[in-house]
This record gives C-alpha cells, sequence and structure tokens, in this order.
C-alpha cells in the first residue's frame, strides 16, 4: 500500500473502536493490533466524562428564558416591614436570644413598668413577682403592683403594640424609653408558647378591674383583644400582668433572684416580693423590705439642650415650631436659651432675628447651628435628674451586704451631647466579700441593673481604667481589681446611650467614662484610708501582742532585781500594762 494510503483506515478504525471493542473483535491500523476489550473501553468512558462536562457546562451557561425581570416587578416585590415583625424575627436585639435571659428580661421589663408608674402617681411601689414552672422548658411569670392602674382603652396599645408609650418624647429621667419592654414580652410569649398576654387592672376603689387577654398582630404591629370583661379583684388599684413563654430558671450571676437583689439597692423605696419556682434558701417567697418612706424626687420635664442639637434636628424643630420668628424660637424651644442670648445667636448667624422659622434655608441653619456653638449658654437644669443619694446607698448597701466598710459619692450633674446626667458610686469592703475573687461589680442605669454585655459596658472601661493598685488593691493589668470588695455605679440622664435595644451597655461616650472615673477614685481614696488604717491597727496589735507576752517577765525580773514581794511585782505589772494602753491611744 502506498504511503499516503495509511492514514484511511486509521481513521476508520479509531471511529469504530466502541463498537468492534463490544463484540470482541481485534482491529488492526496499518498491520498492527489495537488491544484487547479492556483497552478499548478507555476512550468510550473518557469520552463519556467528557460528552457529560460539556453537557454540563452548556447547562450552566444556558440563562433561563424567565430569569429576567423588569423594574416594574422588582418594585412589586417591595413592601413594608412592621415593627413588630422585624424584632420578632430579631428577638435577639431586645434580649430574647436564650431561654434564661428571656425569663430574666421578662421580669425586668415588668419590674421596670411598675416601679415607674407607682413612682409617677406617687405610691410607694410593693411589687411581687411570682414564677411558676409549667412544663420543664415553660414558665408563668406573674408581675402585680399597686400603682394607679390603667384606663381600660390605654390596655390593649401600652401591651399590644410595639414602641408606644409615653417617654420617648420627654426629657426627664425614667427607666423605660422606647414604648418596646412589656410588650415586646409579650410577643415573645405568643411565639412561644401561642398564649397571650394576660391583664388585670384597676384605677381605683369602687371603680371595676377589667380583665385582658390580648396578642399582637405582628404584620400590622396592633394588639387583637381575645377576651375584654370585668371580673372581681380583692386589689383597690394596681395591675397584674401574666406571661406565658419558654424559658429556663437559673441560679447565679444572671438569676432572677440576683437581679431582684439588685434593683432592691437601687430603689430602697420599694417592697419587693419574689416568688421563685421552688422554695429556695429564703422560703417559698423572699421579701426585700423597703430601707426609706420617703419617694424619689419627682423629676421635671426640660427642653432639648442646644448644644446637643443637631443640624437636621434643628432644621426639623423650625418647621415644626410654633414660634413666630426665629429669636422666640431659640428662647422657647430650648433650654437655658434667654431672649438676649437668642439675639446674641442670630446677630453672630448673621439671620435677621424677625424671619420666619419655616422660611429659614439650610444654609441659614447651617450658620445658627455653628453660632450655637460659640455661644456660651449655661448648663441644662438638673431637676429632670433624680439620684438615689449617697446616705440611701449606703443603708441598701448595709441592709443587704456584710462589710466592714461602706462609702459612696454622688457627683455633681454636667452634660453630654446637651443631656445632663450624674454618676454615683458605693463600694462595701471586707466582712463576708470573698478576697480571692475579682470585686463584684453591680452596673446600674436609671435605678435599672444592667445584666449582660458587661465587657461592652462604659462603667466596667471606668472600673478597669481606674489604678487600684494606689487605692491598696490587687489588679491584673486591663481587668477589674482583686479583693473583698462590691461596687455599685449608677448613672442617671434624662437620656441614657444604651448600645442596643436591649438596654444592656451603656456607650463609651468620654464625659461619662470621666465622671465615673472620677467618682471611683473618690471612693478607692475613702476605702484606701480604711485599709490602711486597719493594716496600722493589725501592726500595733502585732507589737502589742508581743510587749504584754513580756510584761510578765519584766516584772519578775524587776521584783528579784529590788527584792519586791509578789504584791509589788502584781503592782509593777499593772503599771506597766497601763503605761502601754495610754501610749497606743496617743
Amino acid at each position: 500500500m502506498a504511503e499516503g494510503d495509511r492514514s484511511v483506515p486509521r481513521v476508520a478504525s479509531a471511529r469504530d473502536a466502541s463498537d468492534d471493542a463490544t463484540q470482541g473483535s481485534k482491529v488492526t491500523t496499518g498491520g498492527r493490533k489495537t488491544g484487547s476489550k479492556k483497552r478499548a473501553r478507555k476512550p468510550a468512558s473518557s469520552q463519556k466524562r467528557a460528552k457529560k462536562k460539556t453537557a454540563k457546562k452548556a447547562s450552566a451557561k444556558k440563562v433561563p428564558e424567565n430569569r429576567s425581570r423588569s423594574a416594574a416587578e422588582l418594585g412589586a416585590q417591595a413592601r413594608d416591614i412592621s415593627v413588630s415583625e422585624f424584632f420578632a424575627k430579631n428577638r435577639h436585639l431586645l434580649g430574647f436570644d436564650n431561654p434564661s435571659k428571656a425569663l430574666l428580661t421578662t421580669v425586668k421589663e415588668g419590674v421596670d413598668n411598675s416601679l415607674d408608674a407607682c413612682e409617677e402617681a406617687g405610691i410607694l411601689p410593693d411589687i411581687r413577682v411570682e414564677i411558676k414552672q409549667v412544663s420543664e422548658t415553660r414558665f408563668r411569670i406573674a408581675i402585680q403592683d399597686n400603682g394607679p392602674g390603667i384606663v381600660r382603652k390605654q390596655v390593649p396599645k401600652i401591651f399590644g403594640s410595639l414602641l408606644y408609650g409615653s417617654k420617648f418624647h420627654r426629657l426627664k429621667q425614667s427607666r423605660g424609653q422606647q414604648g418596646i419592654g412589656i410588650s415586646a414580652a409579650g410577643m415573645y410569649g405568643l411565639l412561644t408558647t401561642g398564649k397571650p398576654i394576660e391583664i388585670t387592672t384597676r384605677t381605683g376603689k369602687g371603680k371595676e378591674a377589667h380583665y385582658f387577654e390580648l396578642v399582637i398582630d405582628t404584620k400590622k404591629n396592633e394588639p387583637k383583644v381575645k377576651k375584654d370583661e370585668v371580673v372581681e379583684w380583692d386589689i383597690d388599684h394596681g395591675t397584674r400582668v401574666e406571661i406565658e413563654l419558654e424559658g429556663a430558671y437559673r441560679g447565679g450571676q444572671h438569676s432572677v433572684d440576683a437581679y431582684i437583689r439588685q434593683i432592691s439597692l437601687a430603689n430602697p423605696h420599694a417592697e419587693i416580693t419574689f416568688v421563685p419556682p421552688k422554695a429556695e434558701e429564703h422560703g417559698a417567697s423572699h421579701t426585700f423590705p423597703r430601707v426609706t418612706k420617703d419617694l424619689p424626687p419627682e423629676t421635671a420635664e426640660i427642653q432639648p439642650h442646644p448644644y446637643g442639637v443637631e443640624l437636621g434636628v434643628l432644621m426639623q424643630m423650625f418647621r415644626d415650631t410654633k414660634a413666630r420668628n426665629v429669636r422666640s424660637c431659640l428662647s422657647s424651644d430650648f433650654s437655658r436659651v434667654s431672649s438676649k442670648t437668642a439675639l446674641d445667636i442670630c446677630q453672630k448667624a448673621g439671620v435677621k432675628e424677625n424671619r420666619r422659622p419655616s422660611e429659614i434655608t439650610r444654609e441659614e441653619a447651617e450658620k445658627i447651628h455653628d453660632a450655637i456653638q460659640k455661644t456660651k449658654i449655661m448648663s441644662p437644669p438638673t431637676d429632670c435628674i433624680a439620684p438615689i443619694g449617697e446616705e440611701l446607698i449606703e443603708a441598701a448597701l448595709k441592709a443587704e451586704v456584710d462589710a466592714e466598710f461602706y462609702a459612696s459619692v454622688t457627683r455633681k450633674a454636667t452634660v453630654y451631647r446637651g443631656n445632663p446626667f450624674l454618676i454615683e458610686v458605693a463600694l462595701a469592703y471586707g466582712g463576708e466579700l470573698s478576697a480571692e475573687d475579682s470585686v463584684t461589680v453591680f452596673r446600674y442605669a436609671n435605678r435599672v441593673p444592667l445584666q449582660y454585655q458587661q465587657g461592652a459596658c462604659a462603667i466596667t472601661k471606668g472600673v478597669t481604667g481606674t489604678d487600684w493598685k494606689s487605692y491598696q488593691l490587687q489588679q491584673p493589668r486591663g481587668a477589674l481589681p482583686v479583693g473583698p470588695m462590691l461596687l455599685m455605679v449608677h448613672i442617671a440622664s434624662v437620656w441614657v446611650p444604651f448600645t442596643s435595644e436591649s438596654k444592656e451597655a451603656i456607650a463609651h461616650y468620654p464625659e461619662i467614662i470621666k465622671e465615673m472615673r472620677l467618682a471611683l477614685q473618690e471612693c478607692g481614696r475613702r476605702v484606701a484610708t480604711f485599709i490602711r488604717k486597719r493594716k496600722r491597727e493589725a501592726d500595733e496589735a502585732k507589737k502589742r501582742a508581743y510587749i504584754e507576752k513580756y510584761i510578765p517577765q519584766v516584772s519578775i525580773g524587776l521584783q528579784r532585781i529590788l527584792e519586791l514581794s509578789d504584791k509589788q511585782r502584781d503592782q509593777v505589772t499593772s503599771n506597766l500594762t497601763d503605761v502601754l494602753e495610754r501610749s497606743r491611744k496617743m
């Protein structure tokens, strides 16, 4: 065969290799064998794999015909999100991220509402907290108070609608701020057990007591009343809230018992009774009695201070004001701005004082905002804040903590972002407190204990940033001091800067941390004086013991030298002891 004809049979054999291999035949190419059946299968399998890969790539590159969407179709998918619906899916933001924390958060929100209601009505709070275990993971929580009660038409909105309340728009100290707490607890109970929140309330003796069962429509953020009826209740006035939820009851630092113990320290005017699921060391119930019968001073509502108002807020205030001109708007809608100060601001900004506020442009508003920062304005009034007080804090600590030394400091009010605040610090040292562990820190904001996120809180930063070694305490670098001490730090403000909606930690504002350190240093100096005095007394007692040990021997030696009688020897012993006592007093 010619040289050029050899390629023809070679191609034919390659094309038919797979078919011939299945029949067990041997195909020759140019006088050579192609191989056995096993060798013939390899090209077939590799071809199949190659075909599959090619098919996959083709299918991956292929774009479905219905993939394309128009802007109108995409826009039609968007809809409003209810605040209840948002927090139902993100309940960890409100403190309901695990069973034990959810149970504690529910108790906290109920107690906060009860304390606020009683204080605003001028009633000494008597609060009862009951926890009953329904099953292994279900608990029924009841919080009852002797407050003024709630009018019937307000009950559904207060307990069945998130972001509904009376405190958000007021600049005065209060425990609640956002109008979320108790309604969020009811929503959590509904999500985990399907049970409605139950409310019994009465506004006064001789008035009807109303019983409600309601749930939250999360898609509309609206309450749905399941039951509304008049019932017999032997309480003259007050409110009782019951919520069944999935939870876990635990002891320790974050237990309900520890929380109520802490809140009784910051609210010495309240009597709180706690009934745990099972009898504990205090029995079937534990009552934390009130230390004083005086209510905290009533706080006044103030206007926003101009130093804390941002440009966008200032422009909105100009649009919403009822004042006829800029000068009267500044003097009536802001705190500490007199008519003369308002005129000074207008002149510095180059804006006519008689301009209508609604006509102020963005550029003019920015000039006014800059002029405010350059004008000396008095700090905001502090009658909007109600501190606990040094005497009451010490009395509460003495009632709850067995210690050797107590100290408390209440700083003067100051300002952050135009909001007045003050810091209080108290400590208990020695006694039954452990000397081997880190000091216990109780954090408070507007008389409410902060239970979680201790490491992210400005209070913790203030404590760890204080040099406790100079106050006779051991302290690892960047950590809490070690010693038998309990620290209580309280911030009171018209608007506490919490780091999240769950209100568990305070933001790190430099002004706040500075005030905390100054208060902690003052308490530190006092406890250091006590520790030094105790060490000095211990050293003196040790030396005195040595002297007392050898006084009889000295008397015996003098008796032998001077030939004294036994009576004279005893008199020498008495004289030497008297000299020792008098020198110790000096």
